[in-house]
């Protein structure tokens, strides 16, 4: 088991009453996930699944930071710059367990407080019972270093209403408690002071009542009010229609926002969605993310964008190509491409309420 700076273990793993709870825990930085963290989620969730005395999942993160600000991306990084393979079994597990969790034959009950990003949507809104609160924040950020959506997040937002995933996929914007749940990244609005009471109940009802007693009307989502102009732009099948439409309905920050990203990273992320958007399954799409995440793991936008935004934090990436119109169709075709010596393999799983 490995442990935080601290001696603490990264996961904590409890049984209280009927309840499976799981506690990331690297607080400082806000519960990012590892690989050995993904193991023990996993192994945990295999006992549990069998334990006829759990009957409810929870995961919460340590601290008042957030449930987890995503995969560690500075480890990824590093271990990039040496070929990647640790980087490629980490994600094999990861979108395994992503699957896992979707699945899951007893209520998962995600606590979805606080910064809640990229690996930490993964083992969160795949969940049945997922919970936001007025601390929440929730964001694929991916484009912004180079990456492109994973962990079924392209699901998650092809399947959501309109074309609110694909705002939040171009332009990593941050959706607050009220927009998750428009969104369809959350169910349920819980007031953090709540919190501490409501896990208790958990421990001794089932999840649905419980969750009930404490559930409030959340607060409005500001992307319900610019459906709109949201779903007239992003409609488009190409990034440069989008951003001609955003200017046309003014909305120039947001086309700026969009061409601040890697151009090949947001031109990937608008196929990945229409490639979701199709699929039957999340299974699937995890297949097809596990193919794009490869590719961009060996691309110079990847290392650019991780090294403007975390390592030398100059927040000047310099993409390449370092505009839209130089990035061809074959050059997102690539990142689809089968790898037959390197696939993920899910096979589909047959289960109620597909999201």
């Amino acid at each position: 088991m490995t442990a935080t700076d601290n001696g603490a273990a990264e996961v904590l793993i409890e049984r209280r009453g009927r309840v499976g709870h799981l506690t990331l825990n690297r607080p400082k930085a806000i519960n990012a996930l590892n690989h050995s963290m993904v193991h023990r989620i996993t192994e945990a969730l295999t006992e549990w699944g069998q334990d006829s005395d759990v009957e409810t999942i929870v995961i919460t993160g340590a601290g008042e930071r957030g449930l987890c600000a995503g995969g560690d991306i500075v480890s990824i990084y590093h271990d990039a710059k040496s070929g990647g393979a640790a980087s490629r079994e980490f994600w094999r597990d990861e979108y395994i367990l992503n699957a896992m969790i979707a699945s899951y034959p007893k209520p998962y009950v995600a606590v979805m407080d606080g910064l809640v990003m990229g690996g930490g949507i993964g083992v969160s809104a795949h969940g049945s019972h997922r919970i936001v609160t007025e601390r929440s924040a929730l964001a694929m950020p991916e484009v912004g270093i180079g990456f492109v959506p994973d962990v079924g997040g392209t699901y998650l937002m092809a399947h959501g209403p309109g074309e609110l995933g694909t705002h939040m996929a171009l332009t990593t914007t941050r959706l607050g408690p009220g927009d998750a749940i428009v969104a369809g990244f959350a169910d349920h609005f819980v007031p953090v002071a709540d919190i501490p009471e409501l896990l208790r109940a958990l421990e001794d009802q089932p999840a649905d009542d419980a969750i009930g007693r404490f559930a409030q009307d959340p607060p409005e989502s500001a992307l319900s009010d610019d459906r709109d102009w949201i779903d007239e732009c992003y409609s488009a099948d190409t990034v440069e229609i989008i951003v001609a439409r955003l200017r046309r309905n003014g909305q120039p920050d947001t086309a700026d926002a969009i061409l601040s990203k890697s151009p090949t990273a947001v031109k990937v992320a608008l196929r990945s969605l229409r490639r979701a958007r199709e699929a039957a399954d999340l299974e699937t799409v995890l297949n097809d993310e596990y193919r794009v995440s490869l590719a961009c793991l060996a691309s110079s936008d990847f290392f650019e964008g991780i090294r403007a935004q975390v390592i030398d934090k100059d927040r000047n990436p310099r993409w390449s190509p370092p505009t839209l119109e130089e990035v061809g169709d074959d050059m997102v075709a690539h990142y689809f491409a089968e790898r037959d010596d390197n696939e993920l393999g899910l096979v589909p799983t047959v289960r109620e309420g597909q999201r």
